[in-house]
């Protein structure tokens, strides 16, 4: 039995979301397909993700010098032990996500910036970082209101492109991504949500059984 971690980033009401729409199909096939395994779910505009502020560094110093933490540090340390252990802990990832802006929502980023820790996700050697998350994988999720798959949009694409060479900086190398592009076209959107939601629950049948 596999542990899957399902992290979503949108604030929106899932009906009103293209990329949560995506993602529910998602993991309804995988669950029909697989359904001893685990299902995890984050929603990181509902759940309690510490940014990497003032009281955090502090905190960790004062931990390194044996000096007690106030009230709040400890609150928020705690915290991301918490995270941080969920996200070693599980075997698949899948992450849902919207492009904003040309990268990612900023609570993805602050999730991000705590479970990449030197010491659980990767470690320092002579030879530069090395990543310990081997042998998992993940889906990424992406919905856009534009092309960024191809001609000039590529150079202005920062979402995908950084969930892959984040996840590969710690470990994770088997990372695939399910992208509904151009969604901001009216004629097209629903052709763009069905064949996206198509692809959605076949490669959810292929990462239920692998």
């Amino acid at each position: 039995m596999a542990a899957v971690l399902y992290v979503t980033a949108n604030p929106k009401p899932e009906h009103e979301s293209v990329s949560l729409q995506v993602g529910r199909a998602f993991l309804n096939a995988y669950e029909l397909t697989n359904p001893l395994d685990e299902i995890i779910e984050l929603n990181l505009y509902r759940e309690s993700i510490p940014l990497l502020d003032y009281d955090v560094f502090n905190g960790w110093n004062k931990m390194v010098e044996h000096v007690p933490l106030t009230m709040e540090e400890r609150k928020k340390l705690n915290r991301i032990n918490e995270v941080v252990e969920q996200f070693v802990s599980a075997d698949k990832y899948v992450f849902v996500t919207p492009m904003w802006n040309f990268g990612l929502p900023p609570m993805f980023k602050a999730y991000i910036d705590l479970v990449c820790m030197a010491g659980k996700t990767f470690r320092y050697t002579s030879r530069g970082p090395v990543g310990l998350l081997i042998n998992k994988k993940a889906i990424h999720i992406q919905a856009r209101g534009g092309i960024f798959s191809q001609g000039q949009g590529q150079a202005m694409e920062f979402a995908d492109s950084y969930v892959k060479m984040i996840l590969g900086f710690m470990g994770i190398t088997d990372v695939k991504s399910i992208i509904a592009e151009g969604t901001s076209n009216e004629e097209q959107y629903d052709q763009i949500l069905q064949q996206a939601i198509h692809l959605a629950k076949r490669t959810a049948v292929e990462f239920a059984k692998n």
